[in-house]
């Protein structure tokens, strides 16, 4: 089996190249990747020796690029995007290009390779927010009302991904997960940015309350869940991905703080980011029931895991931490802040 993953080179994309190669050893597999701010070549240095393992760099959004990767492929597994809301908001104009038209062009390619399956991997964040103390959880039948740039660029792309299964009999399925975390995150999100910044010894910037809330997803159980979907989905249908974690991000934040025998003299409050979603909850009935699938992390378990891979390859993450990375960082929370 030949298999094309888009975004290979960014946070999951590379987690689930590792995973795929360890337990579907006797496939080929492509990893597509622009190479952006998010795109790091180190994630995936131990495979790059590996017979069934190439890499191809280029742009989802260029028919030319995607056209010539795709040659002889059976399974896409597209994780290319802009992804991060912070960084939609300062800008939404990479998001449109990157996650909707971007993965309009790979559709229209895919279906000319004939692609056995187009798996479009997505994000809780389509369905917009829960109230805080409601007990209610997204699944697959909730209604899309999406709250951010990168949200609204996700919910194009999964109506597009939909639309070429019913107009073109393209081979599809969708998953929408909740916040993922875990080894070769870029610094930038809630887990990764605490924990690099505490191993520096500086304080983490927490927004607003801090008592927003995510149902925390270790990034092996994500690439396990998809896996459950391309080996066992239906085609044309979606499965949402959680483990039933939830959690605010102060709690998270001091769930670290104590990993790291470090007093809450590290948290900072900052001024919040604008339509910032309150709560976030999955309800992975449908992933359990039809396909078997489990989470094999708690939480508290995989946050250990992940503090314990950042201690042990800073230098992967400090040189990821440059200028370009201050600019953004000052812009974001310490400028924000004093506003």
């Amino acid at each position: 089996m030949k298999v094309l993953v888009t975004g290979g080179a960014g946070f999951i994309g590379s987690n689930f190249i590792h995973y795929w190669l360890d337990n579907h050893s006797n496939d080929h597999l492509i990893n597509f990747d622009k190479l952006t701010y998010a795109g790091n070549p180190e994630n995936l240095e131990d495979v790059t020796s590996n017979p069934n393992y190439e890499f191809i760099k280029g742009d989802i959004a260029q028919s030319a690029d995607i056209k010539e990767a795709l040659e002889g492929v059976d399974i896409v597994v597209n994780f290319a995007a802009e992804s991060h809301v912070d960084r939609s908001i300062l800008d939404p104009a990479p998001f449109i290009l990157t996650n909707v038209v971007g993965t309009q062009v790979l559709l229209d390619a895919a279906i000319q390779a004939k692609v056995k399956r187009f798996h479009h991997v997505s994000t809780d964040e389509v369905f917009g927010a829960l109230e805080l103390n409601s007990d209610k959880k997204f699944n697959e039948e909730t209604n899309y009302n999406p709250r951010s740039p990168y949200a609204a660029s996700k919910a194009a792309s999964d109506h597009l991904v939909r639309a070429y299964f019913t107009t073109y009999q393209l081979p599809i399925t969708i998953t929408n997960c909740s916040n993922n975390f875990g080894p070769y995150q870029y610094p930038e999100k809630l887990i990764s940015l605490a924990i690099t910044n505490l191993l520096e010894n500086k304080k983490v910037p927490v927004y607003g309350d801090g008592l927003y809330v995510r149902d925390w997803l270790y990034v092996e159980d994500h690439c396990a869940a998809i896996d459950s979907v391309i080996t066992k989905g239906k085609i044309g249908e979606t499965y949402c991905i959680g483990i039933d974690n939830d959690i605010s991000n102060i709690q998270a934040i001091k769930k670290i703080l104590e990993i790291l025998e470090m007093k809450e003299d590290k948290i900072e409050y900052v001024k919040d980011r604008p339509g910032h979603d309150r709560r976030y909850a999955i309800d992975a009935t449908k992933i359990k029931k039809e396909l078997g699938w489990k989470p094999k992390f708690d939480f508290e378990t995989a946050l250990g895991k992940t503090v314990t891979w950042y201690k042990e390859n800073k230098n992967w993450w400090q040189k990821l931490r440059n200028k370009n990375f201050e600019n953004y960082y000052q812009k974001q929370y310490i400028l924000r802040n004093e506003t």
